[in-house]
């Protein structure tokens, strides 16, 4: 039996490497014939990420890390070192897959290398995969609408000579094949109004077009418009492979440090002591923070909505700069309402680090104010909890889009509220009455609408069982990847 490697590289950063885990230890229980090796680029290092690969490389002896060695990003603007960072590393990964090919060379029990499985930005390692005769994948941690649209509008550039920056501010209503309702141009990601993001972005629709095909963190019940879609457009389109939901939800490692193991225990007592389906969650993900403004607002409008809450409020980085990981505030007092804090002391938790699945899973939880990260979408579906949307970056205001109008599995809190990806310090703001109505509309949610994210929620558990959706597409991943050795 020939023993096959396949080489995932994934960008920096947690939320893309535990998606990007998960599809891994997928693969290797189902083919016991497979073993994968990650190489692991670092633009600083974070014992959060070092917990999780220690704790990967224990439980799967067939799933291992390699450091890249640390190079400085050959640029001085901070939209383009995530970049410059992934082009940096191509010799390093190349060094590292010789050493691989050299070992399966030398020793007939070793695998051969079968191809690269690459993060969604690390398409330039594509030439890589090609120097070695092998093929590359995308892994996509977005859906399949969100594929669908990139490929869109870099067909609507390429082909039909359209400038979508155009589109910034416009009341357009654009019509394409990944979705079943007019996208209106104020929903479209920042990255595809904005002139010096757009040839980036863009580049990397043409790479995917280039590879063998792309493992979509997604599955066939949620997004059947789009994944149909694919196969009907015309021009080069890879196959694509929607494998989701791809959720990390034993999240033990999170909890192995004293002081968040004590947060863990003290969110978990709350939660148990507040009644059924009662609390409202609030969470803007590995990034979400927002000024003092805008944080008044939320608070005020919690406190008017009368609903239990419990709010991961974490700290904005200073004027100017980004952080891929926001601190927690030293003392919320200083920047709440005044005595916000023992008005609602008996219905109300404050938090920074959020244990977010174990959230989630606890049956006191009715509702969730989400920035519509991918991620948070399909865990949210999987526990069956409805989402209020808040999208920031990125492509949270598709997903916001898809939530409320393709799924009918959300409300608005707002579709296309927008924070530009460096911050200048100033915000829009959303007003207390806005979040105040939107906070109700989710907590008293008809029961036909909490049945409708219910059934989607068992259909996303199906998908991944024995005969599910998920399941067998990843078997015919793992045919074309692997079943043309010789």
């Amino acid at each position: 039996m020939k023993k096959a490697e396949l080489v995932f590289i994934p960008t920096t950063g947690i939320s893309h490497l535990l998606s990007s885990v998960e599809v891994a230890k997928l693969l290797v229980d189902r083919d016991e014939r497979l073993s994968i090796t990650f190489l692991i680029m670092k633009l600083s290092s974070d014992p959060k990420i070092d917990r999780f690969i220690n704790s990967v490389s224990k439980a799967c002896t067939r799933i291992r890390f390699i450091d890249l060695p640390k190079d400085e990003p050959d640029s001085n603007e901070p939209k383009m070192i995530f970049f410059s960072l992934i082009e940096a590393q191509k010799p390093h990964v190349k060094d590292e897959v010789s050493k691989l090919v050299s070992q399966s060379e030398s020793s007939p029990d070793s695998p051969t290398l079968s191809g690269f499985v690459l993060d969604m930005f690390c398409t330039p390692m594509i030439d890589v995969a090609n120097e070695f005769g092998v093929p590359s994948y995308i892994f996509l941690a977005s859906g399949a609408a969100s594929l669908g649209l990139q490929f869109y509008v870099q067909a609507l550039h390429d082909e039909q000579k359209v400038d979508p920056t155009e589109f910034k501010g416009s009341d357009a209503e654009l019509v394409m094949p990944c979705l079943a309702n007019p996208l209106p141009a104020k929903v479209l990601p920042f990255f595809m109004l904005d002139k010096e993001w757009l040839p980036l972005f863009l580049g990397l629709a043409r790479r995917f077009r280039e590879s063998k095909g792309i493992i979509i963190n997604t599955f066939e019940e949620l997004e059947s418009h789009a994944i149909d879609s694919f196969s009907k457009v015309k021009g080069n389109t890879p196959p694509v492979y929607p494998v989701g939901p791809i959720l990390n939800l034993n999240r033990d490692d999170d909890h192995d440090c004293d002081e968040e193991s004590d947060k863990y225990k003290d969110i978990k007592q709350w939660l148990d002591e507040q009644p059924l389906s009662s609390v409202v969650y609030l969470c803007f993900g590995s990034m979400g923070s927002f000024g003092a403004v805008q944080v008044k607002e939320i608070a005020c409008g919690l406190e008017q909505s009368g609903h239990r809450f419990l709010w991961s409020l974490r700290k904005p980085p200073p004027k100017g700069e980004m952080e891929l990981h926001p601190s927690d505030h030293t003392n919320p007092r200083d920047i709440l309402p005044e005595g916000f804090l023992d008005r609602t002391a008996n219905i109300g938790k404050i938090i920074g680090w959020a244990p977010q699945t174990d959230i989630l899973a606890h049956p006191s939880v009715g509702g969730f104010v989400s920035h519509c990260g991918w991620n948070s979408i399909l865990e949210s579906i999987w526990f069956g909890v409805p989402i209020a949307t808040w999208p920031l970056y990125a492509e949270q205001q598709l997903n916001a889009f898809m939530l409320i109008v393709e799924l009918g599995l959300g409300v608005e809190i707002k579709m296309d509220y927008r924070r530009e990806f460096n911050w200048d310090g100033s915000e829009n703001v959303i007003s207390a009455g806005e979040i105040e109505r939107g906070v109700r509309c989710l907590m008293e949610l008809s029961d036909e609408k909490r049945e409708k994210v219910k059934d989607m929620s068992g259909k996303s558990r199906k998908a991944l069982e024995n005969g599910g959706s998920s399941c067998t597409w990843l078997g015919r991943f793992i045919q074309d990847s692997v079943d043309h050795l010789p």
